[in-house]
This record gives C-alpha cells, structure tokens and sequence, in this order.
C-alpha cells in the first residue's frame, strides 16, 4: 500500500511556474512508477508525466518542453516543475503510483492516488 500526498499548486499568471511536489509513504522500498495527472472541470483525467525508479521518464505531447518530472529517492517524493504555464494548464494535478518499471500512461493502469491540488493559470 502506497499513501501520497500532493502539494504545491496555486494561482499563477499565464507564463509563469509552479513546482508541485508528492511524498509518498507506505511500501515505497520496492520498484514503483509515480505519475502525474490533471482533470480539467467538464474534462477526463488526462495523463501527464511519469518516471521510474530507475528515472526513466515520459511526457504528454503538450507539456513537453514546459514541465519536468523528478523524484528523490531518499525522500521518496516527486516532483513536477511546471514552466511557462498556459491558462489550458488549469486543471486538478493528481499524483499517483503503481508497482513495476513500465511508464503506463493510462489512468486505470495506477493502483494509488493522492487527493489532487489545484492549479489555476489566469490569462
């Protein structure tokens, strides 16, 4: 069993940044992939990024080249840097994890979930 927790997100302008960050606690000592999601209002949870344990990482198209995907080991927390965020960044951010090293990107894939943080971006 794996608990996370999100933390992080806020009210930014548009082109600005945020960092959010997820601490995971539980059975963290064996090979796990984390993920990042979002949920717009109205709109299907949509995949974002993930990274192994390994550090192997993989992105949704749109954010390529503005957010980044991190983990410390030790601490057992992800990170996801967000840069140059645009108002269709706005979204519910969910951190979630699954045991093994394949970068699933379905959310049915992914067995625990952190309560989500908000992310606004105005325009």
């Amino acid at each position: 069993q794996v608990h996370l927790v999100e933390s992080g997100g806020g009210l930014v302008q548009a082109g600005g940044s945020l960092r959010l960050s997820c601490a995971a606690s539980g059975r963290t000592d064996s090979n796990y992939v984390m993920a990042w999601f979002r949920q717009a209002p109205g709109k299907e949870r949509e995949f974002v990024a993930a990274i192994n344990y390994s550090g192997r990482t993989t992105y949704y198209e749109s954010v390529k080249g503005r957010f980044t995907i991190s983990k410390d080991n030790a601490k057992n927390t992800v990170y996801l840097q967000m840069n140059t965020l645009k108002p269709e960044d706005t979204a519910v951010y969910y951190c979630a994890a699954r045991y093994g090293s394949i970068l699933y990107t379905g959310r049915t894939q992914y067995d625990y979930w952190g309560q989500g943080t908000q992310v606004t971006v105005s325009s």
